[in-house]
């Protein structure tokens, strides 16, 4: 199967209103103009030097989004043309972004990362952290971000209700800080979870937003281009 196949594939798959982040970390830019010309304009990142290459080097209208965890001493590589920041897990990153956003003359869309999944490794708020979170922040903190939503990676697992479930949890954040913080605002409306093994159960539940690599590209390359 080639790219273009498998972003057609993929594509079919997805009902209206969800948006397809091709997950591009360590694909050459051939790979990447490959899936460009067939459409696909929204790409992922989570690496900062790896996504900064590839941004100087690839048609302008691509929306780069970064996907990984964001290092605040890094922010400001990106800050100037990043589409989407998915991965806000602290104040204090949140903050950062503001200021090298209002440094490049921007408003950066952001979406909160939640810790879903049973595994101790993954990073992201608690439910009660993010409310903590919002309830101090003040509008002068974030006049050049727009928090757009929430974001969540579910366990690495087989178990298919344990997914469901936790996919579920995400939805019903983002359900109760709409309702709590948000209500009225369009911009924040965004749901992103679901990978390439479990995007079509995150659709289940209400993503928005899908992050696939492996179903389009194939295996991840040891080595970035």
């Amino acid at each position: 199967m080639t790219i273009e196949n498998n972003l057609n594939k993929i594509n079919a798959s997805l009902p209206d209103g969800v948006k397809l982040v091709a997950v591009s970390k360590t694909k050459s830019n051939e790979e990447i103009m490959e899936a460009y010309r067939t459409g696909q304009l929204i790409f992922g990142e989570n690496k900062v030097q790896e996504l900064v290459r590839k941004w100087e080097s690839l048609p302008k209208d691509i929306e780069w989004h970064f996907i990984g965890h964001l290092q605040s001493n890094k922010v400001r590589m990106i800050a100037p043309f990043v589409a989407m920041i998915h991965s806000v897990d602290s104040l204090k990153i949140l903050k950062t972004i503001n200021n090298e956003a209002k440094h490049a003359g921007r408003v950066i869309p952001c979406l909160l990362q939640f810790h879903i999944a049973s595994e101790e490794s993954k990073f992201g708020f608690s439910y009660e952290e993010a409310v903590q979170l919002l309830t101090t922040l003040k509008s002068s903190d974030i006049e050049n971000v727009i928090i757009a939503g929430v974001m969540g990676m579910a366990t690495f697992t087989d178990d298919v209700e344990l997914i469901r479930k936790e996919f579920s949890t995400l939805h019903e954040i983002f359900q109760n800080l709409k309702d709590v913080f948000f209500r009225g605002n369009d911009n924040f409306r965004e749901i992103s979870m679901g990978m390439s093994s479990d995007y079509l159960y995150a659709i289940e539940s209400g993503s928005t937003m899908v992050r696939i690599g492996s179903t389009i590209f194939g295996e991840r390359n040891l080595i970035a281009h």
